[in-house]
Order: C-alpha cells, then structure tokens, then sequence
C-alpha cells in the first residue's frame, strides 16, 4: 500500500487571516494552493489539539481518529519546521485518554507489588545475611550482626551486601562487612580521619583493634 503523507497544519510565525472567510489572525491554518485556509474552512474545525510530549496517548488518539492532522511551527533558529502535536478527534482523544489511565492504574498496581516483591526478599537476605555472620563470628551480639546485616545489604547502597559476592554469601565478602563495622564503631578510626590523617595511615592504626576483636568474636561462647 502505497504510504499517505499526513495533513498538516501549520501555526504561524506572523499574523495570517483566511483567504476564503478573511477571519483572523489564526492560532492554525493549512496552506492550500499557498494560500490560507483557517480550520473551519478546511474541514477541520472538529478536531481538538493534542500537544506532542506523551508518546504513548498520541499514538492511541491517532489510531482511533478516523481524522487527523499533524501540527507544526517554523523554527527559525534550526530553519526547519517541527512538530507540535496533533489534531484528532475529541472521540479519540478521550478513548486514547482512559485507556492510558487504566495503564497507568495498572503500571502503578504492578510498582507496588513489585516493591512488596523487594521488600520480602531484602528481608529474607538480611536474615540469611545475620546467620552468616553468627555462624563466622558466633560470639558476635544479636544486635551487631542484625545492624551489619541490615546496613550492608540496603538495596542500590552498592556497599558489601549489595555486590556479586555479598548476595552469595561469600565468607570474604561478609568478613569484610563486619570488618567495616568494627573499624568505624569500636575504633577510634573516624577520629583520626577527622584529624586529618591519611586514610591509609589511618587503617594501619587501628587494624590491631580490629583483628583483636573480630579473633574475640570467631570463638564460640561457652
């Protein structure tokens, strides 16, 4: 089938009356036989402007308008004429509007759920993550391994929890987190940071502090 250039309409830079009923100045007009036309005189009149910006309502409002016009405006600047949106009819516009309405409904029914989905198995991992690190450190508090567990592992953090290694449980990966934590908690390495010190010379201080209590936390308690 061979392809049909849409009409358009076109909104003018400089004031244009109607060659044919001299109305004017026109917010819109098509040009035939380069001459004016307002909407009315060319049969157009019916139809409502949709404005271009929501690709999904356009494509509808023109699929179901039996009638349509493409709309554009002369850019000086770019010395070419782009779109602006188009003209359908009110029938269409308001069947492409409730249809994008229940997607929307639903796009936002499927966020929630889609969040509920998260949420579940974020806490399911946290659980998994805290009984991994009892098991590593089995004289670990409830409360600090619940509170590395939960720190690590907040999704989009991109901390320790949140890597490749972290979501498998690697041994490596959760001794870093509880690493991590004891480093800024039980140390005084935050301070030393504040000081100025380097961050290096700073980790070097306090990684006997460090060792030292994670070696307290590996063994079992009585």
């Amino acid at each position: 089938m061979r392809r049909v250039d849409p009409l358009v309409v076109v909104e003018p830079l400089k004031r244009r009356h109607c060659a044919e009923c001299r109305r004017g100045p026109l917010e819109r007009l098509v040009l035939e036989f380069n001459a004016p036309r307002c909407l009315d005189c060319a049969d157009l009149g019916h139809l409502v402007f949709l404005p271009r910006g929501n690709a999904a309502l356009t494509r509808r409002a023109r699929e179901a308008s039996s009638l349509w016009a493409v709309v554009v405006r002369h850019n000086r600047q770019r010395t070419r004429y782009e779109r602006q949106g188009l003209l359908v009819e009110e029938r269409a516009l308001a069947g492409a509007e409730a249809a994008c309405l229940a997607d929307a409904e639903a796009r936002a029914r499927r966020r929630e759920r889609d969040a509920a989905r998260r949420a579940a198995e974020d806490v399911r991992f946290t659980a998994r993550l805290t009984a991994e690190i009892l098991r590593l450190f089995p004289s670990c508090p409830l409360d600090r391994a619940l509170d590395v567990a939960a720190h690590t592992s907040v999704r989009g953090s991109g901390r320790v929890g949140r890597t490749a290694a972290g979501r498998a449980l690697d041994e490596g990966a959760v001794t870093a987190a509880v690493r991590a934590s004891v480093r800024h908690l039980d140390t005084g390495y935050d301070a030393l940071l504040m000081r100025g010190v380097p961050r290096h010379e700073a980790r070097r201080r306090v990684a006997p502090a460090i060792e030292a209590t994670l070696t307290a936390w590996r063994t079992t308690p009585p």
